[in-house]
């Protein structure tokens, strides 16, 4: 920024560029605004933008002020903005120095007014579908016509009066009222809970059980239709067994139980008018139905029997039918027994020709035939087996020759054979000797192992083993009574002992050992030490 005026210029004021007027009026802008709180409706919302910010503007009825929340105060915020949601924005004004505006960057939203009853419903909407309760597929199809029909709406209001003005002009049925709530506090339970209760009704009971259910009221603003956005009343809707058709408010009028309902009606008359068809159409098209039926019936009963007389008159008599069958049989009769005549002289000219080919001369004759063929054969194979012989012969005595013409080659030949085998021996035996020795270290090591855990190395270790007569061992002392024999093995040899009972007054007398077959140790070289006694 320039302090001093251009030494031409007619007026003493500072210069400045656009660019530090710019952000002269930034600075101060956001000095001034640092922090505000600005209520109005959301305008010209379309999402975020493909960067993560969403740009639109705040207005009221006056003025308007464009708004923008950058991608990380979107990310945090408790609800999506709306078209024409009015919110409180909370946030600092600051100008945009490349189009000369100024905007507020918003850091927290929250709805305001109607707004925010917009924003409860839109998120109350959104978490009810997502859990099927307005899928398309689970809704049901009205009865064509219902016996009974219930309608839950206030007793006082104009709506019933309608509902039922519009039943009886078109076809009278029985109606059961359960008078509710519209408005206020306590209508969506008491609405919710007269959904419940018809649909508690037993078929056939004292209170017939309505075949479809109309929810009415008349129209009015958000706040008065809010008990019919209630989850109570859209689960109960969901959830009803009996067809319900929803009549909430006028035609542009939309809550989430028209959601939830089989069918949505525009008004409480519409309603009306989708439960029941039209007496008088319905007695008009029965009629008209009835007079069709009547007159196909009467065309076709014509048209068959004037078929039935056409074909009787073409069809021939009875005897003319059964001329032609009579006179084949009659003619099959007459030839009959000649038939049967001559089949038997037939048949005994063929057994006749057949005898006369089995006599004993022609069957000798061709026994002997076969025989001298049978010995021809014979003839011919031995002749064949005596002309292979005598090739095999001469085969062997070429072989025979060539054999004593080249022993030289044979000598050679079995010279190479024979130091072939022994470089084979020589590689067997090497290779049993390896196989040996690596057997042999693997019996070491698993008799280092088995003395490792051999009990014989703890005996070493000035530990005794005690046997019994079965040379069992023995565990506790509780297991010998007196006088038994034990055996005793220490880590160089093994010895009998007995078990003795209490210890005298006098002492314990010596003990002889009692002979054994097993290998016994030597005794102490001290001769001062006392002999064995009794362990016990």
């Amino acid at each position: 920024m320039s302090m001093f005026p251009d030494r031409d210029s007619p007026t003493n004021l500072a210069e400045y560029s656009v660019s530090e007027l710019s952000g002269s009026i930034k600075r101060t802008v956001e000095q001034a605004f640092d922090q505000v709180r600005v209520r109005g409706e959301i305008s010209g919302y379309r999402g975020p933008h493909s960067s993560g910010h969403a740009y639109f503007s705040l207005k009221d009825d006056r003025a308007r002020i464009d708004a923008v929340i950058w991608k990380g105060s979107f990310s945090k915020l408790r609800f999506r903005p709306e078209e024409g949601m009015e919110v409180i924005a909370t946030g600092k004004v600051t100008t945009f120095p490349g189009s000369s505006k100024y905007q507020i960057v918003i850091e927290t939203l929250e709805p305001a007014g109607a707004g925010a009853l917009m924003a409860l419903l839109e998120e109350r909407r959104r978490k009810l579908a997502a859990e099927g309760l307005f899928d398309v597929g689970r809704k049901r199809p009205l009865p064509f016509l219902p016996h009974v029909i219930g309608v839950v709406t206030s007793p006082t209001g104009a709506v019933i009066r309608d509902i039922l003005h519009r039943l009886a002009d078109r076809f009278p049925v029985h109606v059961l009222v359960w008078p509710v709530k519209v408005q206020g506090d306590g209508s969506g339970e008491e609405v919710a809970a007269a959904i419940r209760g018809f649909n508690a009704f037993e078929a056939g009971g004292a209170i017939p059980r309505p075949d479809v259910l109309i929810v009415a009221r008349g129209g009015g603003s958000l706040e008065d239709l809010w008990s019919f956005n209630d989850e109570t009343v859209v689960r109960a809707a969901a959830a009803s067994r009996i067809p319900l058709i929803s009549a909430v408010g006028h035609e542009t009028d939309w809550t989430l139980i028209d959601h939830a309902a089989d069918r949505r009606a525009p008004t409480p008359t519409g309603a009306a008018e989708m439960a029941v068809p039209v007496k008088a159409d319905l007695e008009a098209a029965v009629a008209a139905l009835a007079a069709r039926l009547k007159g196909a019936a009467t065309r076709q009963m014509d048209a068959r029997g004037q078929g039935l007389r056409a074909l009787a008159r073409a069809l021939p008599s009875l005897d003319q039918l059964l001329a032609l069958p009579r006179r084949r049989f009659d003619e099959a009769a007459v030839g009959l027994g000649r038939g049967l005549h001559m089949n038997t002289v037939n048949k005994r000219r063929v057994f006749e020709r057949a005898a006369a080919h089995l006599r004993p001369e022609l069957l000798s004759g061709r026994i002997g035939e076969r025989r001298q063929r049978l010995a021809d054969a014979l003839r011919r194979a031995e002749r064949v087996v005596e002309r292979r012989i005598d090739q095999s012969r001469a085969r062997l005595a070429a072989f025979d020759a060539a054999l004593r013409a080249t022993p030289a080659r044979i000598q050679v030949r079995s010279a190479h054979a024979r130091d072939r085998l022994s470089g084979l021996a020589l590689r067997a035996d090497a290779a049993l000797a390896g196989d040996i020795a690596r057997r042999k270290a693997l019996v070491s090591a698993q008799d280092r192992v088995l003395q490792s855990l051999s009990y014989k190395n703890v005996l070493s270790r000035g530990y005794a083993l005690v046997r019994d007569e079965a040379g069992h061992a023995v565990k506790q002392a509780a297991e010998l009574g007196p006088g038994a024999a034990i055996t005793i093995t220490f880590a160089d040899g093994t010895v009998d002992a007995v078990a003795g009972a209490e210890e005298p007054a006098g002492g314990l007398p010596p003990v002889e050992p009692a002979p054994s077959k097993r290998k016994t140790a030597k005794p102490p070289a001290d001769p001062a030490a006392p002999k064995q006694g009794s362990l016990f």
